[in-house]
């Protein structure tokens, strides 16, 4: 073999290897990024130590602390225990009905009905149409509105359904069905109902409808990945690293609150597909969106700012960019006029008795 032949020979396995080498190199930067090796471990290990932790908190828990992100049934839920945290109720006190947000029929009875009689009266469904009804009792030795309870006693009865919500206002249909579910209890416990009248409170209803749509409030960013794809398993690690935790649907975490029952204040989706695929360390995940449902979250938890922090941290650790739906850039400008539009917001709730993150706007806003 000649001096050129074995330096021609020399030099194209250089270039070959120079290409495998690059090809290598590609593969590598633009394969989804995986989670650190121990924090992964110390996930797992955490995983299989406790598989209940990491739930997404319920939103339909307790009707002194309401149900979101993504539609949810009403907070108002007639078979859950009566709300805990308000003044105590006389004969006046709605209990968990307001007359703010809902039509409250009272059921008037000669004697005393006690509880067992009362739930076996109760309608096999408690929704009139898409508004939840609900059927509350006075007690007769508290005083206090709750759904009635077995083995006590109630001197009165009240019917309930609830005006709007983000379905829309009670209508004439669904108004006649509530009547007919309140007017079938009375009778099963011997009760008088006396009814508002349907076309007041119809235009009551579509009334607090329009004042709820044009004050709803439904944050998202969406954060893209400049370069590499990012996998399920690392997306999960720097979102857990600012608190974030499981939910209950694959591709889904919350930032939960610190109180048991109460809706989470930021929601964090990915591709559910992703999620669930077969080998999720080989998913590529290129965007991620970041919710507040800002009605459902008490002010008092600074969500806007957590939900700003919480982006921009991931943008920076994960190597991406913040944007709106239509993949603009948001940048710090457009952030300081939306949380300057939302202050006014909650002043606008605050006046209408209908405070971010209460039960009763956690119930309109549902």
């Amino acid at each position: 073999m000649s001096n050129l032949t074995l330096a021609l020979s020399i030099l194209g396995g250089l270039v070959l290897a120079a290409v495998v080498g690059y090809e290598a190199l590609m593969s590598r930067r633009n394969a989804p990024r995986q989670p650190d090796a121990v924090d992964a471990a110390l996930a797992d290990v955490e995983r299989s130590m406790s598989s209940g932790d990491g739930v997404e908190p319920m939103l339909h828990v307790d009707p002194n602390q309401r149900s979101a992100h993504d539609r949810h049934e009403p907070l108002f839920d007639p078979d859950l225990p009566a709300p805990s945290g308000v003044p105590v109720a006389t004969g006046e006190r709605r209990g968990g009905l307001d007359p703010l947000i809902d039509v409250i029929a009272p059921v008037s009875l000669d004697g005393l009905a006690s509880g067992d009689a009362a739930i076996a009266a109760m309608p096999p469904t408690r929704r009139a149409g898409s508004k939840p009804v609900a059927i509350e009792g006075l007690n007769e030795h508290n005083g206090q509105w709750e759904p009635p309870v077995a083995g006590q006693r109630y001197s009165a009865f009240q019917v309930g359904v609830q005006l709007a919500n983000r379905t829309g206002a009670l209508n004439e249909i669904e108004y006649s069905e509530f009547v007919v579910k309140a007017q079938a209890f009375a009778d099963a416990v011997n009760g008088s109902p006396e009814f508002p009248e349907m076309l007041d409170e119809v235009a009551r209803a579509r009334e607090l409808d329009q004042f709820a749509s044009a004050h709803d409030a439904q944050l998202g960013f969406v954060l893209r990945a400049l370069h590499a794809a990012w996998s399920p398993g690392y997306v999960q690690q720097n979102a857990a690293r600012l608190g974030f935790v499981a939910g209950i649907i694959p591709g889904r975490m919350v930032l939960p609150t610190g109180e048991v029952g109460l809706p989470p204040i930021l929601g964090l989706a990915f591709d559910t597909q992703a999620a669930l695929a077969d080998d999720p360390a080989q998913s590529a995940i290129r965007e991620l969106s970041l919710s507040l449902d800002v009605p459902q979250v008490d002010r008092g938890e600074e969500p806007f700012r957590r939900m700003r922090e919480a982006a921009a941290t991931l943008a920076r650790e994960m190597d991406g960019v913040v944007t709106d739906s239509d993949g603009q850039l948001l940048r710090d400008e457009t952030m300081d006029v939306i949380g300057s539009d939302l202050e006014q917001l909650y002043d606008t709730l605050d006046a209408r008795d209908l405070a971010a993150g209460s039960p009763l706007a956690r119930r309109l806003f549902s």
